[in-house]
């Protein structure tokens, strides 16, 4: 190949790749450059998960402790710690031991996924790592009171693993102070 025939393809291909760029230069932005401009359309968002508050008292959440979310979840992502009012939060002679002094992994005193009475439970704590999320949504569609929905945290940025790891009844509990706050003033 001669060098005229190179340099002529060459060139062909620059105007190929100019009349692309001159394309997508004429057309309108599709991507948003934060911060100058914020995301408005987060409808369809999926956030990590956030629990949701009784409508009359928004300092309580709606979640009965049926820790179907926590059995259903296969990141393993999700904590839940409970108790029956009138017992103790964990009952350390109902779990099964392997050998003296070694217990079974899960064997702690833990209410049945689906009970067929309606034992009232109390939510203690409520703990999302999401490092280890992978967002599939079953948490949000196995639970049978709507208690989780996905957040709409579209901007987070931490320094550390440990940033990323909710305590999502705390959560709950200072969205609800800081909407009063918001109501006060």
């Amino acid at each position: 190949m001669t060098t005229i025939q190179k340099t002529l393809k060459g060139l062909w291909s620059l105007i190929v790749g100019l009349k692309v760029t001159g394309k997508e230069f004429c057309r309108p932005w599709i991507t948003v450059h934060y911060p100058r401009q914020e995301v408005s359309n987060l409808d369809s968002y999926r956030g990590h998960i956030d629990l949701v508050p009784f409508p009359e008292d928004p300092r309580k959440p709606l979640c009965i402790v049926c820790r179907r979310c926590e059995e259903v979840c296969p990141s393993g992502c999700i904590r839940i710690e409970g108790h029956v009012p009138g017992e103790e939060k964990e009952n350390p002679a109902r779990r099964l031991l392997l050998i003296s002094d070694v217990p079974l992994p899960g064997s702690a005193a833990r209410e049945p996924v689906c009970s067929a009475d309606k034992t009232l439970r109390v939510l203690d704590g409520f703990s999302l790592n999401y490092n280890l999320c992978s967002l599939c949504g079953l948490c949000v569609q196995s639970c049978p009171v709507s208690s989780l929905t996905f957040s709409g945290d579209v901007y987070l940025a931490g320094r550390s693993r440990k940033d990323f790891e909710y305590d999502l009844l705390q959560r709950l509990r200072m969205r609800a102070d800081s909407a009063n706050l918001r109501e006060a003033v």
